[in-house]
């Protein structure tokens, strides 16, 4: 069995240092608070390249953690609207749900799956307060675009960079004076997921959130710590979420090799943009589009098929593990069909029902992926 991602194989491939540094929290006696989470969060927001990162209990509150500070500080009001990429993995919405404001869904871009920027300028109402981009599958958004939009109609940016650790734009944008710029640093705020099978995973939940905006980061800080900066004195009505010692050991420890893993999956990118037949399967990918550079890290490798199912069994028959992502858009989801469940998504809706995920984890081998390319290629 070619395993869709062998977590085990990659935890082992970082020891023994993996083990000792978690064995020091273990005997340390501290596991919130410590120096161990202020150290990664240090060490991320120096390799995204911002001054603030705030670590969380995982993405999702990340997300919801920045729109509960735009609150807070009165820059957003119950009933705003956030404009947000209709293909997106349900979190994202449930981050805005959660707040009181209201997700304004926008088709993407049919070629690269990313948010459409001429679309989400249809959809600005005089509520609308924020554009949030996904950098989905690990391919950065039209963050240029996103920028320009959001100027000219003075809203927030906050970007979804939960599969996208390590991505690099490299080129300007409004207010970067550096031209290589890493997912996390593209935005007003950005949110990461350390969820383990991300990029950079920890060996449970984790998330971030990083950021320029000292009063944002002091605000997100305090609420994630039960709306508390001073012990039992409590400013906001705050939430408990907080990345503990261990996953942040964890996490210093796979940071250091994150951007070798990265050019690793996109070796495998490559291999399988040069030998899949494309044209005579009848198959599509984004990384046909734009080519394969440094800003897309690959967490995930999408083809889409008409056949995808018959495609997927083909692979499992001959022992090669795969992934949908995701088979069901979210307003078809039962949690949301209420309040979107009549609105007309034909881009997003052919996605979820054409997307199959490939094996494309770091420790995947050459010869593995061969074997991958080969099954494809026999697909009748």
């Amino acid at each position: 069995m070619i395993k869709y991602l062998d977590l085990q194989k990659i935890n082992a491939s970082f020891e023994p240092e993996l083990s000792d540094a978690l064995l020091r929290i273990s005997r340390s006696g501290w596991y919130l608070h410590g120096e161990a989470t202020a150290r990664f969060e240090q060490e991320f927001a120096d390799y995204c390249g911002t001054p603030h990162c705030i670590g969380t209990g995982n993405g999702l509150d990340a997300l919801t953690l920045i729109f509960l500070a735009y609150r807070e500080s009165g820059m957003m009001n119950a009933g705003d609207e956030v404009i947000v990429p209709a293909n997106t993995y349900i979190a994202t919405l449930l981050s805005i749900l959660r707040t009181g404001l209201k997700p304004v869904l926008c088709e993407p871009s049919s070629e690269t799956c990313n948010i459409d920027v001429a679309h989400a300028e249809t959809l600005i109402t005089p509520r609308t307060r924020a554009i949030l981009p996904v950098h989905l599958y690990g391919r950065l958004a039209d963050m240029q675009g996103v920028h320009d939009l959001a100027t000219r109609y003075g809203l927030k940016v906050i970007e979804d960079a939960a599969q996208a650790h390590g991505a690099i734009y490299n080129d300007s944008l409004q207010g970067r004076e550096n031209r290589s710029l890493r997912a996390g640093n593209l935005g007003d705020a950005a949110a990461f997921s350390f969820y383990p099978a991300k990029n950079l995973g920890a060996l449970g939940d984790g998330g971030a959130i990083t950021t320029h905006d000292a009063t944002l980061a002091a605000i997100v800080r305090s609420i994630a710590n039960y709306g508390s900066t001073e012990k039992y004195i409590h400013q906001y009505q705050g939430i408990n979420s907080r990345l503990d010692e261990l996953q942040a050991t964890v996490l210093s420890v796979k940071l250091s090799r994150l951007d070798k893993d990265n050019a690793r999956r996109r070796e495998i990118a490559r291999l399988y943009q040069e030998n899949i037949h494309w044209s005579r399967l009848e198959l599509r990918s984004t990384v046909n589009i734009g080519g394969i550079n440094e800003s897309n890290v690959f967490h995930i490798f999408p083809v889409f098929s008409s056949r995808r199912n018959e495609l997927q069994r083909h692979l499992a028959a001959h022992n090669i593990n795969t992934q949908i992502h995701y088979p069901i858009p979210p307003h078809h989801q039962e949690a949301l069909k209420q309040e979107y469940g009549m609105q007309q998504l034909p881009i997003t809706e052919r996605i979820h029902n054409e997307e199959l995920s490939l094996p494309i984890y770091p420790l995947l081998t050459n010869e593995e992926a061969g074997q991958i390319i080969d099954c494809i290629n026999t697909f009748a």
